[in-house]
């Protein structure tokens, strides 16, 4: 059986890895793995041991802490306002928010304006 901890740090190490634009391949090698360890780590079918962990978080540009944020014990349901409590999760918004950061800067800027005034009238 899954523990809730060990599916949370495997969603997160799959978030981070998605935000950076990183394949399981690419990320089993700079940890010296194979990709299906990283699957199984990214599903919490496999336990993540503490010095892997602290490996996979360089590979990754973040703190090992990263994996802990929002552990709260609350499962990923839908808040009041529609939107998934972890946004982050979802695929969907990871390639929004990478998309959106791929945009030059000025433009970017006018989109946001567009989607906040867009927001208010729904």
């Amino acid at each position: 059986m899954k523990h809730p901890v060990d599916v949370h740090v495997g969603k997160r190490i799959r978030h981070r890895r998605w935000m950076v634009g990183m394949t399981q391949q690419q990320l089993a090698e700079r940890v010296g793995i194979k990709f299906q360890q990283i699957q199984k780590y990214e599903t919490g079918m496999n336990r993540v041991s503490a010095s892997r962990l602290w490996d996979i978080a360089d590979a990754l540009e973040v703190p090992v802490s990263f994996f802990f944020e929002g552990l709260d014990g609350r499962s990923a349901e839908q808040s009041t306002n529609g939107m998934p409590d972890d946004l982050l999760s979802d695929k969907e918004a990871l390639e929004l928010v990478r998309s959106y950061y791929a945009i030059p800067e000025n433009q970017r800027r006018r989109l946001f304006e567009l989607a906040r005034v867009l927001s208010d009238v729904a």
